[in-house]
């Protein structure tokens, strides 16, 4: 006997859930708690933090980039990006300037620190990849489904 939970293919999860909905929530949830989980230890390899990670994955595509271009593309507000950036740039790995051209906008660029951490991380996405456990085709077709997700989530009525 089971004291766990099955969602309808019959396979176990553990959790509250009351429904369907909820199954699915505490999958997302649940699967987002274990893929920090293999990330933290391989981010602290490299002295980075989840989302200050996925900054630089930003930067290591595309040197420079505006504060607001980065905000919009990790769907962040000023007020987790602009201390996120300020660590960065204390940890002598990016450098935040005014643009010449308009001063409003705040470019972030990659020092020469930060470019070399590009290769201490090469390791981490294909480490991610193995411990998912999924084919190429099924990590494309589930980051498919979840941006499906997150876009009719965001068509959704709130409030």
């Amino acid at each position: 006997m089971s004291d766990g939970l099955q969602d309808r293919g019959g396979a176990e999860t553990n959790g509250p859930a009351s429904s369907e909905l909820a199954l699915l929530c505490f999958g997302l949830h649940a699967a987002s708690r274990a893929m920090t989980a293999v990330y933290r230890p391989l981010l602290e390899e490299v002295g980075l933090t989840y989302p200050q990670y996925l900054v630089m994955l930003l930067l290591w595509e595309d040197d420079p980039r505006g504060v607001k271009e980065l905000g919009r593309v990790l769907e962040l507000d000023s007020g987790t990006l602009s201390p996120l950036l300020k660590r960065l740039e204390a940890a002598g790995l990016v450098r935040r300037e005014r643009r010449a051209a308009d001063e409003r906008e705040v470019e972030v660029t990659l020092t020469p620190e930060g470019r070399a951490l590009r290769e201490r991380a090469r390791h981490i996405p294909r480490a991610i990849e193995q411990a998912t456990g999924l084919s190429d085709e099924g990590i494309e077709e589930l980051r498919v489904r979840l941006a499906e997700l997150r876009a009719a989530l965001r068509r959704a009525p709130t409030g």
